[in-house]
């Protein structure tokens, strides 16, 4: 399932947080940073502490998962391109958010204060933020799915 998260970001050099079985799989891969969660437990916001420490500068972070297969290039730059000057971007279709989500260095700056568990919706909706919706009907923005058995079935 990683691989097409991988593939759909590697123009953006990525940088994977995951767990000890994943991170052995990817062991050894050229121009690929691999970080280890050790605490998966702890949940999405555990992984983004990770990113965003290992992440120097002022860069911006877009988070891809895992369980969000059809995310294309063309998916990640049109949100990366409707940036301008907000905080946090993702598509969305009327209410419902999808993925990946662009987070500005001012966004990053709140991660630290995110507590543990799947908690990117907090910085999403985070008043001091500027939020900038996209919407599309791009499928891949939010379809989940969990087993490479049910992506195939």
């Amino acid at each position: 399932m990683i691989e097409h998260a991988i593939a759909a970001a590697w123009a953006w050099a990525p940088v994977v947080v995951a767990g000890s079985e994943v991170t052995k799989y990817l062991a050894g891969r050229t121009g690929l940073t691999v970080l280890r969660n050790d605490q998966p437990g702890l949940g999405m916001s555990h992984s983004l502490k990770l990113a965003n420490h290992f992440v120097e500068g002022a860069a911006a972070l877009i988070v891809l998962l895992g369980d969000k297969p059809l995310v294309s290039a063309a998916l990640i730059e049109g949100v990366c391109n409707a940036a301008g000057d907000a905080d946090i971007v993702y598509p969305a279709h009327g209410a419902q958010p999808g993925h990946p989500v662009f987070l500005s260095l001012r966004a990053r700056e709140r991660i630290v204060d995110l507590p543990n568990g799947d908690t990117l919706r907090m910085l999403r909706d985070d008043a001091r933020l500027r939020v900038h919706a996209v919407e599309t009907e791009d499928e891949g923005a939010f379809f989940d799915v969990d087993t490479i058995a049910a992506l195939r079935g």
